[in-house]
């Protein structure tokens, strides 16, 4: 039997950035309603470590506290990082950072996606929830209707009615184009290996990233001294690296690491997914508004796609708060609009440093990535211009 439900928010996203917006917003006062189309996500299993992880920012993890989530992930496995060497050439001769340098006790938290979400949802309570349902036909009201409200059919029957849509659904983000706003887009031509592995040498609480010709390698440190390894391939070389038996895909990650964490002792299964950029040419619409991936998708290099999301969702709450306590219409196209410059210019600032980042490093042209090389050895001898890198790493949410 269809029902018709009145709300504030309705969110559409059960993922991470998806729940933390309904968090912030429910405790920002609004009556929120959230949609998810999957299952919710089963308790997190301590016995197992997921290969997908977070690097999460301090500003992050202010957020995270304040909605009464980073408690329960602390509790449970965290792995800070205080360090975090990057290099082309050679480790020794890279861009080194330092938390203590900036005055902080770590540069960033590793994070279990898995666990991040579990401890997310177990801070609904009661709050209403469609799950296992998707959302259909949309509805968003005229520019000039001041009081208008936003239409959403969903699969179960329910009709939502709300005066905002928050569109959390992802890069793929249906409810994006059902209202027409459209995106720029492109593929690279590069597969991201994931993967947990043992290393012989590496340094406690230290992240590591070397840039590598066919794309960037990491190694995020893990609470129970394992990494979890993001290596960036172009797609041929991602794909002879897949087919690599355990054996010959260990010698393979200690010779791209040049042994700067020693050897691969051992080495879990392999994942990967493709990457790509994607960024909305609008973050709204009257009666809806984008966050998260549904606005903009990086390369994983820099490790801030969850921190983009974050301070996506910090800035939304603020927003839209500040805007009903002046007594102004929260919803209006005018308050979506200053969400939309704030977070686009944050945004596009991080799209197109790791866009860059990537095209240097990955480029033939002689001398270019030995020029890049070059660079990240003279940026570690300026402390100014480091402690602006690592202040910008650290940002996140904030």
């Amino acid at each position: 039997m269809s029902q018709r439900i009145d709300c504030d928010v309705a969110v559409v996203g059960g993922g991470p950035v998806g729940v933390v917006a309904v968090l912030a917003l429910r405790d920002a006062g609004f009556k929120v309603v959230l949609v998810e189309r999957g299952a919710a996500p089963k308790p997190f299993d301590v016995s197992r470590y997921d290969v997908r992880v977070y690097a999460i920012a301090p500003a992050s993890a202010r957020l995270l506290d304040q909605l009464g989530i980073w408690p329960e992930i602390a509790a449970t496995r965290i792995s800070p990082y205080a360090r975090m060497q990057v290099w082309q050439r050679a480790a020794e001769r890279g861009l080194s950072f330092d938390a203590a340098e900036s005055g902080n006790g770590a540069l960033g938290w590793i994070v279990e996606q898995g666990l991040i979400l579990s401890a997310a949802w177990n801070q609904l309570g009661a709050l209403p929830r469609h799950v296992g349902v998707e959302a259909r036909a949309l509805q968003l009201p005229d520019e000039d209707d001041r009081q208008g409200r936003a239409s959403l059919q969903l699969s179960d029957g329910t009709e939502l009615q709300a005066r905002l849509i928050v569109a959390a659904d992802g890069a793929d983000s249906p409810l994006r184009e059902r209202a027409g706003i459209a995106v720029t887009s492109w593929r690279y031509a590069q597969q991201a290996i994931v993967a947990q592995v043992l290393m012989s040498s590496a340094q406690a609480a230290t992240a590591y990233q070397r840039f590598l010709p066919t794309g960037p390698l990491a190694f995020l440190p893990q609470a129970d001294g394992r990494h979890s390894i993001v290596w960036s391939a172009d797609s041929e070389a991602a794909a002879a690296l897949l087919a690599l038996d355990d054996a010959s895909f260990a010698r393979a990650l200690s010779e791209a690491s040049q042994y700067a964490l020693g050897e691969v002792i051992e080495a879990g299964p392999r994942l990967a997914f493709p990457l790509r950029l994607l960024h909305a040419e609008d973050y709204h619409r009257p009666g809806l508004v984008l966050v998260g991936d549904a606005a903009h998708a990086i390369h994983p290099l820099a490790g801030q796609g969850a921190n983009l999301g974050f301070a996506d969702v910090a800035q939304l709450a603020s927003t839209l708060s500040a805007a009903r306590e002046a007594g102004r219409d929260w919803a209006s196209s005018r308050t979506l609009a200053s969400y939309t410059r704030a977070r686009k210019a944050a945004n596009l600032e991080m799209l197109a440093l790791t866009d860059a980042l990537y095209r240097g490093f990955g480029n033939s042209l002689p001398g270019l990535r030995q020029l890049l090389g070059i660079g990240l050895e003279a940026v570690n001898k300026v402390t100014p211009v480091k402690s602006l890198l690592a202040t910008q790493a650290q940002r996140g949410a904030g």
